[in-house]
């Protein structure tokens, strides 16, 4: 196209531009750009605007904002669009205090920001953790006579839910109900989610069964979060009743799903039937992954199973799922409690062997053994290597000695 005679127009460009945008080779976008002014093909605030949002896209928002001073050294005046994928940019960088600068100079220019606009810019707040701004601004939308979507609501929902701000949430909540608007799987999910952390389950059921009365079609998200929360707040019948549930729906456990109901049998001493539950894990398809087996290497190390604990340990490394330090953890804490100090030790030799960096979590398991089963000296000898390692020691190492 390059080489065409007569040189092709700057529709022709901008049209192929955006097709590789739309592929995401934004590099080759700028490359091609680049092209087209030695050429001398001029541009247009369209081709402005797919060269702004690739630079925005490759992380270099400063070269955008050049496009920006380039366009108006030319005299081509710039587009809504312009300005709201410098925003874009500028939110996705966390500069959410130099996007509402420039949403500002948008207005000021006379340009009216739609709703995407004022969207982005609240993504942007509450990315950035900002709840009491993004709630401003979002009264400040409805001032300009902008209504609020779902989106926008969801966005300010699911900020203050993990802020655990979840009465301000839930008022929320019932605003976009009686302005009309239909929460989606979204909106309760975020809710869901929300409940579950502050040890609400029962509230969540209860959205739950609103999610189904509005026929909102539930995922497996939203019950994998229910699920997870049961499941740690050892509501395991509970959990297991709202497996049943969702694969009446025609909805079956994933790999998260599963692993959850395999802690928390193991936690409860009900080993055995969190094998069982592996068993159907494997039968529907889905290998264990390190958190499956984690799981049940800990549930034996609560009954002191030491050699089941083994065995599912040597199962993992067969299944070409390579342990991680948790499972070492899990296994030396055990071995030290019942005084087998010296399979400990071969246990973080191994460790080393397999490429694992000790965290500080591993060494105050192998000091507080050493200590407890008399090996004072190698103990001394582990805590000074800590020291010279770098680790950030606090007051729980020294104690140990004490």
């Amino acid at each position: 196209m390059i080489d065409k005679y007569p040189k092709p127009s700057i529709v022709e460009f901008n049209t192929l531009l955006a097709a590789i945008v739309r592929m995401k080779h934004y590099a080759i976008v700028v490359f091609m750009y680049r092209q087209m002014e030695l050429l001398g093909v001029s541009q247009d605030v369209y081709s402005f605007n797919i060269l702004i949002n690739c630079f925005c896209q490759l992380g270099r928002i400063d070269f955008g904002f050049s496009v920006l001073g380039k366009m108006l050294k030319l005299g081509v005046e710039p587009s809504a669009v312009t300005f709201s994928t410098l925003i874009n940019g500028l939110c996705n960088q966390s500069k959410i205090s130099e996007a509402v600068c420039m949403f500002d100079e948008m207005t000021e220019r006379g340009y009216q920001p739609n709703l995407i606009v004022h969207n982005i810019i609240l993504k942007g707040m509450c990315k950035s953790g900002n709840t009491d701004r993004a709630v401003r601004f979002l009264r400040l939308m409805e001032a300009r006579g902008f209504e609020p979507d779902i989106v926008t609501y969801n966005t300010v929902i699911d900020c203050l839910c993990k802020k655990e701000l979840l009465k301000e949430a839930l008022n929320l909540f019932s605003e976009l109900k009686v302005k009309g608007i239909r929460p989606c799987i979204i909106t309760y999910s975020c809710l869901i989610h929300g409940m579950c952390n502050l040890g609400q389950q029962e509230e969540a059921i209860r959205l739950l069964n609103e999610m189904v009365d509005n026929n909102i079609s539930l995922d497996i998200v939203t019950y994998t979060i229910l699920i997870d929360a049961l499941c740690k707040e050892g509501m395991i019948p509970k959990a297991v009743e709202t497996v049943d549930i969702m694969r009446k729906q025609g909805i079956e456990p994933n790999a998260f799903t599963y692993n959850s109901l395999v802690d928390a049998h193991c936690k409860e001493g009900m080993v055995s039937e969190a094998e069982d539950i592996v068993d159907a894990m494997i039968k529907q398809g889905i290998e264990p992954d390190v958190v499956t087996y984690n799981a049940l290497v800990n549930g034996h190390c609560l009954q002191n199973e030491m050699d089941k604990a083994r065995r599912v340990f040597n199962l993992m490394i067969e299944k070409g799922c390579a342990p991680d330090i948790f499972t070492y953890c899990t296994l030396m804490q055990s071995m030290f409690q019942l005084g087998r100090s010296s399979t400990a030790c071969e246990l973080f030799q191994k460790m080393l062997a397999s490429g694992q960096v000790p965290d500080i979590t591993t060494c105050l398991i192998l000091l507080n053994g050493l200590c407890k089963t008399g090996h004072i000296e190698a103990a001394l000898k582990l805590f000074q290597a800590m020291q010279n390692s770098g680790l950030e020691l606090d007051i729980v190492p020294y104690s140990i000695f004490n």
